[in-house]
């Protein structure tokens, strides 16, 4: 499988907000109290990320920390340099980078732009001062690090005993939920990093579903045409990972 760029891409700045994070961005940061929410604005800025992006590379400084709005960033395990394997994605429910504020300067995995869009970035000493100074982040984070942890614990599960057509069913319905819509970009050679598999792997399963008239496919664009179906196809590691992002934000977000 030919190995996915390591360039770091900086994102381009979309202009600092003089009102802070959008509540309709983001869902953690909406969730905070408004008075902290306040607080927190001028620290943010805003940043535009396009498909493709390396924001994290391993081993490498976490900089910022990023809140997505609209995009949504994948999580990639890395092999000797070059093999990978998505063990989670972050969307606008959620943050990535937040483990500075545990201690952990370096990043721990590659975070690639999976859709283009615009997030919330504040510096990492800032984001360490206020974690330190405000109880209610510091509850958010908490809860929200457990979801990613036991996201990519059934993630690996599924990579390890499932087969590829309903591991790759399971990352559709993923992908779906976080961004709310039931059409989407992703190539196969993104896919094939995600899954951990050859391209020609990633073809062989998306023309199975697509033969089940589950999916529409063609050249990176997706549609879902049956979402029950998919389900059906998936393995159960997909309600997993929705019922313990679930459970564990439950009566976070608004």
């Amino acid at each position: 499988m030919p190995a996915m760029t390591a360039t770091m891409n900086l994102p381009r700045e979309a202009g600092r907000s003089g009102v802070g994070p959008s509540a309709a961005g983001n869902r953690l940061l909406a969730s905070l109290p408004e008075s902290d929410l306040q607080h927190l604005a001028a620290l943010f800025d805003t940043v535009t990320v396009e498909v493709g992006e390396v924001l994290y590379e391993p081993g490498q400084p976490i900089a910022h920390i990023y809140f997505p709005d609209d995009c949504l960033i994948s999580l990639l395990a890395v092999a000797e340099g070059r093999m990978t394997l998505e063990v989670g994605s972050v969307g606008r429910e959620g943050v990535m980078g937040a483990s500075v504020a545990l201690g952990h300067e370096l990043a721990q995995v590659r975070a690639v732009v999976q859709r283009s869009g615009s997030a919330s970035r504040i510096s990492r000493d800032d984001f360490c001062a206020e974690f330190a100074q405000l109880d209610s982040l510091q509850r958010l984070l908490y809860r929200y690090t457990d979801t990613l942890l036991a996201q990519a614990i059934q993630i690996a599960v599924c990579s390890r005993f499932h087969v590829l057509e309903a591991r790759l069913a399971r990352s559709l319905l993923i992908t779906r939920d976080r961004l709310q819509s039931e059409k989407f970009h992703l190539t196969h050679e993104f896919l094939a990093h995600t899954l951990g598999v050859r391209r020609v792997g990633v073809t062989k399963a998306a023309s199975a579903l697509q033969q089940q008239k589950l999916i529409t496919y063609s050249r990176g664009n997706i549609e879902i045409l049956d979402s029950a179906g998919l389900e059906a196809v998936s393995c159960r590691c997909y309600e997993l990972v929705k019922d313990a992002g679930t459970a564990g934000m439950a009566n976070v977000f608004i």
